[in-house]
């Protein structure tokens, strides 16, 4: 299957790294929010009513891409070295707004079509007030690092 993923950024500042890998293997992936590959923003502000679900979809598979090319990076470019373990999914949403979920699903279904099986995982869809740069969608995962055959 033929996925373009963007390039893997740097952080945003000089206090943090984009990926963390423990001794054991265990590789952790910053948050990643929807930047464009013109290093824009895919779509602003918080989810609201149902019909933002879309919105916060695409947001959340620009941010799933933005996980994959992390761990792409990590793993000396080879996918299939990694598994995924957990994602957890933070949306800024209305306090009435309570598809998280739904939103979240963006991001899965383009972990699973890109890594099958290995991209089966944990996952949280937690609702908040706002996050960085006014984004409705921010993702962090946990994955496995297999070491160099």
């Amino acid at each position: 299957m033929s996925i373009d993923l963007p390039a893997a950024g740097g952080p945003a500042t000089a206090w943090h790294l984009p990926t963390a890998v423990a001794g054991d293997g265990t590789l952790y992936v910053s948050g990643q929010v929807p930047f464009t590959d013109d290093g824009g923003l895919l779509h602003t502000g918080r989810l609201e009513d149902e019909g933002d679900v879309e919105v916060g979809q695409a947001c959340a598979r620009r941010c799933a891409a933005h996980v994959l090319a992390q761990l792409k990076a990590a793993a000396d470019g080879d996918l299939g070295r990694v598994t995924l373990l957990k994602l957890t999914v933070f949306v800024a949403s209305a306090p009435g707004f309570t598809l998280q979920p739904l939103v979240a699903n963006g991001a899965s279904e383009l972990v699973h079509e890109l890594l099958g099986d290995r991209g089966r995982h944990a996952r949280s869809a937690v609702g908040v007030a706002s996050l960085p740069l006014g984004v409705p969608v921010e993702i962090e995962a946990i994955a496995r690092l297999a070491p160099l055959a």
